[in-house]
């Protein structure tokens, strides 16, 4: 996929993907928002905005995942606005022709999970933007599992709208009740998202970072039920998060634009025996080797 090593991962249950190994700890990268134009375009408000910032951000991101020394991370995943520009634009093309340009680079050996986030496929979804994201990346829903961890990839924009797209929206609800019924034969479950299901409160007001109430209880129950360890997240473009009884939801920020007090940067995710551990680290701050 234009030299992108990207999980693509699975939406039916098949019994083969539980890993045949024993559990081993291991650990993972969580970027979220690269966003290529974002700085120029809504921090500095140029006429022609360009994304020179967002490649050599996330050039750092991407030497800094390749120099980690010892153990490589099992994956790096981007949790969302992968790019800035809406769908079905010239200047979208452009922008994902230099995400793919720069993720390339990723080592081979680690592979790339991409979330979809709404710039990604607009914030009223259509079948046309939904297919454009499948094309230049992958679905935008789906499934895999790394050493008996089972690591969820849904679509979070059809939980702020689905207007257009509620056939298909319904069907990953659908898809997504089936998965989480398979929890229980897994050491963790993870779930990777775009938008928040909220940012500090599970009972918080709604607000454009987070999601409607009623829609983020009616999902928190089901993924605590079900047995979800942790929901991982991008979106506010600041650090944030909090827990819903005893699973927690991570607010990761942004490898590209900040809109707070955090440096651009990324997650180190340890799954350890025991324990998940998750730490920030900004982009230069992002240590060479990682001890499980």
């Amino acid at each position: 996929m234009s030299g992108l090593n990207l999980i693509v991962g699975a939406k039916k249950i098949i019994e083969s993907n539980v890993a045949d190994t024993k559990f081993e700890p291991f650990y993972f990268i969580q970027g979220a928002d690269s966003q290529f134009g974002l700085i120029d375009r809504y921090l500095k408000k140029l006429e022609e905005p360009g994304w020179k910032e967002e490649t050599e951000l996330c050039e750092k991101f991407i030497a800094a995942c390749n120099d980690l020394k010892g153990p490589k991370p099992k994956f790096v995943v981007v949790c969302g606005d992968l790019v800035d520009a809406g769908p079905g634009t010239e200047i979208k093309r452009q922008q994902v022709a230099e995400f793919k340009r720069i993720f390339s680079k990723l080592d081979p050996d680690i592979p790339l999970v991409c979330v979809c986030g709404n710039h990604d496929v607009g914030d009223i979804p259509t079948m046309q933007s939904l297919e454009e994201y499948k094309r230049d990346f992958c679905d935008d829903y789906f499934y895999f599992v790394v050493n008996e961890v089972l690591f969820i990839v849904i679509n979070s924009q059809f939980y702020e709208n689905r207007e257009f797209v509620k056939d298909y929206a319904d069907e990953q609800d659908k898809w997504l009740e089936s998965v989480l019924s398979t929890c229980s034969k897994y050491k963790y479950t993870i779930v990777f998202e775009h938008i928040p299901w909220f940012l500090k409160k599970f009972d918080e007001e709604d607000d454009y970072f987070n999601i409607k109430l009623d829609v983020r209880l009616h999902w928190l129950k089901k993924f605590k039920e079900a047995g979800v360890n942790k929901i991982m997240c991008g979106h506010y473009h600041r650090e944030a998060g909090g827990w819903y009884d005893t699973m927690e939801l991570i607010v990761t920020s942004a490898i590209g634009a900040q809109l707070g007090e955090a440096k651009s940067g990324a997650r180190i995710v340890k799954v350890l025996d025991d324990k998940i551990d998750h730490k920030y680290y900004a982009l230069e701050d992002i240590p060479k080797s990682v001890e499980l």
